[in-house]
């Protein structure tokens, strides 16, 4: 919405990952780094972890930009609340392998075929698995079994695993040992400092064609970097409240006052303690004037809807401004 207001043409601040605005922090050149050298071993298992938001997929979303297809085919699956049996099934689709009328026997014969075949073809197979911290024990030692399938030569199946920092805890259990073995690398994606993450936002800006409108001041920057403690998709987020802002009240600089009033109002949307419980009646008649508890939360929530409800209607009137600022050709009276 706020695209067009500012000149961009993209949103800078999309939640999804975009290769196209990937920024390679100090850490995250680190990680690709160890990625790389997976990949060129061409075996084991390579485990990347980071805080939630910290831009893992978009790491690997990244590194398949520069996969080459006919060296490498590669395969990702992110839903792991699965048990094993359905994990190997996930595997199986990630790389178009059939599922039809599959047992698990079936079903690993069909994998182990797949994989020779593309061994045949002079290629190798890689299996990235994201959110790993959700594997149960059974579900990693299958994938360790797959990683068994192998040639004379060469190992017909490499893992990346993508998790947040408790899977380092699951990898450090006593039944990890034998995936331990197998593990070649790991390193853990931590966040961006305040100057990284003044550089991080900027470069987003400049991709999406920013013309420096709005102008962000120094104040602004470091607020930012306060409330996210350098996480991408923390950064990501605020930064879009913070434009649409901007777009609403038609902003063309920010500093920490705008970027703290958005600040609180994020944390006002997801205050529990806003969260009204309506009690159950009492039996009892009522005989004279009782004091509601809950006045001072109806107050704050009635603040609350009038505040958007000014919003909506700023928005309401933005759309009306946009629709009617171009000009409305009106065809000539032909002259008599």
């Amino acid at each position: 919405m706020y695209e067009s207001y500012y000149g961009l043409a993209a949103k800078p601040f999309q939640l999804k990952p975009d290769p196209r605005f990937f920024f390679g922090s100090r850490n995250h050149k680190r990680a690709m780094a160890y990625l790389q050298y997976g990949l060129s071993q061409g075996e084991g298992f390579i485990v990347i972890t980071g805080e939630v938001g910290a831009g893992k997929t978009t790491l690997v979303r990244n590194m398949f930009q520069e996969l080459d297809s006919e060296k490498i085919v590669a395969a990702q699956i992110v839903n792991t609340h699965l048990s094993s049996e359905d994990t190997l099934k996930m595997v199986a689709s990630a790389f178009g392998i059939p599922l039809e009328d599959a047992s698990k026997g079936v079903l690993l014969t069909r994998i182990e075929k797949f994989l020779r075949s593309i061994d045949e073809q002079g290629k190798r197979a890689l299996l990235v698995v994201d959110e790993a911290q959700n594997l149960n024990s059974q579900t990693i030692e299958e994938l360790r079994m797959l990683s068994n399938f192998q040639t004379n030569d060469n190992c017909l199946l490499q893992t990346f695993l993508l998790g947040q920092p408790e899977f380092r805890k699951t990898l450090m259990s006593p039944d990890m040992l034998q995936l331990r073995q197998r593990v070649i690398a790991t390193y853990h994606l931590g966040p961006m400092d305040a100057d990284e993450t003044r550089t991080y936002i900027e470069h987003r800006l400049h991709t999406a064609g920013w013309a420096n409108d709005p102008q962000l001041q120094d104040d602004a920057f470091a607020a930012i970097h306060e409330y996210t403690g350098g996480i991408p998709r923390k950064i990501n987020t605020l930064c879009d409240r913070l434009f649409l802002m901007g777009y609403l009240e038609e902003l063309h600089a920010f500093d920490r006052s705008h970027v703290e009033s958005v600040i609180k109002d994020i944390q006002q949307e997801f205050d529990q303690s806003s969260i009204v419980s309506i009690p159950e009646a009492a039996p009892a008649p009522i005989l004279a004037p009782v004091f509601d508890p809950n006045t001072q939360s109806l107050e704050y929530m009635n603040e609350r809807l009038a505040r958007i409800e000014r919003a909506i209607q700023s928005m309401i009137d933005a759309l009306t401004k946009l629709l009617f600022s171009s000009k409305i050709k009106v065809p000539e009276e032909p002259n008599p």
